[in-house]
């Protein structure tokens, strides 16, 4: 290499860390962060380097910072949020997991956070203070406008998980005496509106919303037109202390972009907008599927202690159910004593007879949480699943009972064992429908505590059936 080369290769060298790095080497496939991208943000930070950092991480969209704080270790991430400076926008708080984000802001001063908060949409402050301790949050609101300060201590006296949490006091409402051209007007003159919004809420005196009317009609009607003369009278009202859930079903179902909040006595307090709702959807889908499971709120950014708590009670309550079904297999010990192949057997009874029983209890919390299954529907809901459990019993006892009756040369054998399965199955159909019914019914969550109970009926009822049966056939002496 001539020195002229060198120069230049160390030259080119020198200037590679401030260079932007490109596309492909940020996203894999499925746009993603490679992990080459986030174990060389990661080095930098190690290394102190804030500048090398910082230049890597510019490029970003800020859902893509959320997620590379989310890929950095614990105590990488106030570095990391050091390090980049002004690139910590509000739009990447607003995309953060909820634990690495409580996390930055108990780091955080006060002040700093405060200033973070009044940029924030209300909902979105709220989300990011709510899960701090009293002092804190205290702390942080002494720091806002007595405007911000005031809009988020009211929506915190709102219950969790309701619509006043979830709502944004950023809406445009008008009277219903304006004409169109009265409304394109005050658009366009007044500076405290929100930077975005999808329809325009009427009130009447005594601020009741009566009607809303969506942008795009506003834009192509004559000015001369009143308001109470093209504004949709029919919407769909959300109240305050709603939960989440079922507002985010109402939009769903309705298939809304925006929706009015009320309190008690109908007056418009804020509104919901669709991207609220998405949110909601995703949380609390993850968050049945998790109780179902019982391993707690199931985000790998959850601190153990939490997670341990969480898993720990219902690995604790399943050990209890299995002693139901320790008894029972107790209490049919000669008859297993006598037959060996029984007990080579019961594991199959059993595991088949829970698969049936999740998978019923699965379509039934879903539909729950959907309000696909209430009151007028149940009878049929109950006697679809009783039809299906009969026919995928019928199937497995079939093939199970002639596997058996050639494996163990004995015909008997399989005929016990494919009524206990028919039997099983057909529990554990009823079961998996049956128990979160009831629990709804009871108004306890279905999603948490249904498994336990399946569990043990599928389980304890497997071995009685299939014991029992062989006992009573004489199978055995």
């Amino acid at each position: 290499m001539t020195p002229e080369q060198l120069d230049q290769a160390e030259f080119d060298e020198a200037q590679r860390p401030d260079e932007p790095a490109l596309e492909s080497e940020i996203h894999d496939d499925d746009n993603r962060l490679r992990p080459e991208f986030v174990r060389r943000v990661r080095e930098a930070l190690r290394a102190g380097e804030s500048d090398a950092v910082y230049d890597l991480v510019e490029p970003l969209h800020p859902a893509d910072v959320a997620d590379l704080f989310e890929l950095t270790d614990e105590d990488e991430r106030l570095d990391l949020a050091r390090a980049i400076r002004d690139l910590m926008s509000v739009e990447v708080i607003a995309e953060l997991n909820d634990y690495v984000r409580e996390l930055l802001v108990e780091e955080l001063p006060p002040d700093i956070v405060a200033d973070i908060a009044e940029q924030l949409d209300t909902d979105d402050a709220v989300a990011m203070i709510e899960d701090l301790d009293a002092a804190d949050q205290q702390a942080i609101l002494a720091e806002l406008d007595p405007e911000d300060r005031a809009a988020i201590e009211s929506a915190l006296a709102y219950p969790e998980e309701s619509a006043g949490r979830l709502m944004s006091r950023d809406f445009v409402a008008v009277p219903e005496h304006m004409t169109v051209g009265d409304l394109i007007d005050f658009l366009r003159d007044s500076r405290d509106l929100p930077t975005e919004f999808y329809e325009v809420f009427i009130v009447d005196p005594r601020h009741h919303p009566v009607g809303t009317c969506a942008l795009s009609w506003v834009m192509r009607t004559p000015r001369n037109i009143a308001l109470s003369d093209v504004m949709k009278r029919d919407q769909t009202l959300i109240p305050v202390n709603m939960d989440q859930e079922e507002a985010a079903l109402r939009f769903m179902k309705y298939a809304l972009i925006s929706a009015a909040v009320v309190d008690e006595s109908g007056r418009l307090v804020g509104q919901i907008t669709a991207d609220d709702v998405a949110h909601v959807i995703q949380e609390e889908a993850a968050e049945d599927v998790m109780l179902l499971s019982g391993a707690g709120e199931g985000d790998i950014n959850e601190p153990i202690r939490e997670s341990y708590t969480a898993r720990v009670r219902w690995l604790l309550a399943n050990l209890m159910t299995a002693s139901v079904a320790s008894m029972v297999i107790a209490f049919f010990e000669g008859t297993i004593a006598q037959m060996v192949a029984l007990a080579t057997l019961m594991p199959i009874v059993a595991g088949l007879g829970g698969n049936a029983g999740t998978q019923t209890l699965a379509v039934t919390v879903r539909a729950l949480a959907t309000n696909q299954l209430t009151a007028a529907n149940t009878g049929r809901a109950v006697r679809r699943e009783i039809s299906i459990a009969l026919l995928n019993g019928a199937t497995v006892a079939l093939v199970i009972g002639i596997a058996v009756s050639i494996i163990f040369g004995n015909v008997m054998l399989g005929a016990v064992i494919g009524m206990a399965m028919v039997t099983n199955i057909l529990i554990a159909g009823l079961a998996g429908v049956l128990v979160p019914l009831t629990l709804d019914r009871l108004e306890a969550d279905p999603a948490i505590s249904s498994s336990v109970f399946v569990t043990m009926i599928t389980d304890s009822m497997g071995f009685l059936v299939f014991l029992g049966l062989a006992t009573l056939s004489g199978l055995v002496g």
